[in-house]
């Protein structure tokens, strides 16, 4: 039974919600610093998918009332003249610790259920997970922790996105791996976001491996250092045209080549007789989307491969949730499109802003709704910010930022960032950029502007 009934249970007499809420704009809109800088959500460093989806998360921030590092800087100053350091999407060390990075307070108790009894040697940020609005940590456990909690809900969703893997689901795993520093494995710590263990309209059990993205580039951040394990599994699991192909070991792509030797090697140790890897990613997010294309390119045709092959599916976040409402839990649907994927709100809003007069190119309602849940809120409404109390801790937890220090400083060394070379902002296919540099660059996935973004991904 669901413990989650404030989200999931939807299906009463409510609207039903027409299929047009969940089309998506073709691309994101462009955000002027001016309005990025007000909310609280300008970065040097976002490019434009990036931009938008902080600012969305900053407006849902204050739509909730919920205290972040830029209103308690900004009530903090001295020097009203003088603009707030902090981020708008970094969640105050007493809204985090609260819980008020989730969708519902059930939610946030299967969370730190979840965090608690987590596996050991786990690589899970607590500071993303609790106190970061943008990271796709909290995205993964909105959704997927509704659905653990509600097996008949998440039948429902996962058969209409994955009708040949899918009959019913028996339950669902965060952030897990069969075996961490296993040398029948990967012999390192990688681990998918999700484990989803259904059976398939034949009757087969099968396991979906699930990684999510949200804002990431994949581009910048973090890598797993190259261990002797990898080049042996990159043969042994028989998925590659080439095996040994430095594209597969680039930073776009590295993630997925581990992930999904990590499930092939599942099936290979009998964990599952059948599985799956899914990778998400929103359709706004070209460098999300470019690095599963890139990364399909490299595996061997269906028609060539061996029997027992884990299939590479790549969606969208705008799937899953039109699956979600599909199934009935309107409710939840509404809430996961309007906190991460409403980007006609961003473009309606900065209409307003640019040219009030001329309206949008949505509803009057709509923008009205826009402006008036963000634009004209004012910002002593979010109230003062009582002392934070002790911040969430665990031994095997990797820590990035402290909660009572999220301000509006950059993850790496202004040195580094300032000695990148400057990136092409032409499309540029993979290969012939490793044959051209005999070195594992990365592939240059083009996002109309060519900028720095931070990355979100975690090193095994």
């Amino acid at each position: 039974m669901s413990t989650s009934t404030s989200l999931s249970n939807t299906t009463s007499s409510a609207t039903p919600i027409a299929d047009h809420h969940f089309v998506q704009l073709p691309r994101t809109p462009l955000v002027p610093e001016r309005i990025l800088r007000r909310f609280g959500a300008y970065c040097s460093f976002d490019n434009r998918f990036r931009a938008g989806a902080r600012l969305l998360q900053c407006l849902w921030l204050r739509d909730h009332d919920i205290p972040t590092a830029f209103s308690q800087a900004k009530e903090s100053a001295s020097d009203q003249s003088t603009a707030p350091s902090g981020y708008g999407s970094i969640l105050s060390a007493e809204a985090a610790n609260a819980g008020r990075n989730f969708l519902s307070p059930a939610i946030f108790r299967h969370a730190l259920r979840s965090w608690l009894l987590c596996e050991e040697d786990a690589c899970i940020d607590e500071e993303r997970l609790f106190g970061n609005a943008l990271s796709s940590a909290p995205l993964t456990t909105n959704i997927f922790s509704v659905l653990a909690e509600d097996l008949d809900l998440a039948s429902a969703v996962l058969q209409r996105l994955l009708p040949a893997y899918v009959q019913t689901v028996r339950r669902i795993e965060l952030e897990t791996s069969p075996g961490r520093r296993d040398p029948r494995y990967l012999d390192d710590r990688t681990a998918w976001d999700c484990a989803i263990h259904s059976v398939d309209p034949s009757g087969t059990p099968c396991i979906i491996y699930t990684e999510i993205k949200y804002s990431e580039s994949l581009d910048h951040g973090n890598i797993a250092r190259m261990r002797d394990r990898y080049p042996e599994a990159s043969r042994e699991v028989r998925l590659y045209d080439n095996p040994d192909s430095l594209i597969l070991r680039s930073q776009p792509i590295e993630q997925l080549w581990r992930e999904h030797m990590l499930a092939q090697l599942a099936v290979d140790n009998g964990v599952t007789p059948k599985a799956v890897f899914l990778a998400l990613g929103p359709e706004l997010n070209r460098r999300v989307q470019g690095a599963f294309k890139v990364y399909q390119g490299e595996l061997i045709d269906t028609d060539r491969q061996e029997p027992g092959r884990v299939p590479f599916v790549p969606s969208s976040l705008e799937k899953l949730v039109h699956s979600i409402h599909l199934a009935g839990a309107t409710e939840l649907a509404r809430s996961l499109w309007d906190r991460y994927l409403d980007f006609q709100r961003i473009c309606d809003l900065v209409l307003h802003e640019v040219a009030p007069h001329i309206g949008s190119a949505s509803s009057p309602a709509a923008l009205s709704s826009a402006v008036s849940r963000s634009a004209s809120r004012a910002p002593s409404k979010i109230g003062r910010v009582a002392s934070p109390r002790r911040r969430l801790t665990a031994p095997t937890a990797r820590r990035t930022i402290p909660l009572t220090a999220a301000t509006n400083t950059a993850t790496e060394p202004a040195s580094s960032i300032a000695s990148r070379p400057r990136r092409s902002s032409s499309r540029t296919k993979a290969s012939s950029a490793i044959q051209s540099t005999g070195s594992a660059s990365a592939p240059s996935f083009s996002d109309e502007v060519p900028t720095a973004s931070l990355a979100e991904g975690g090193t095994p």
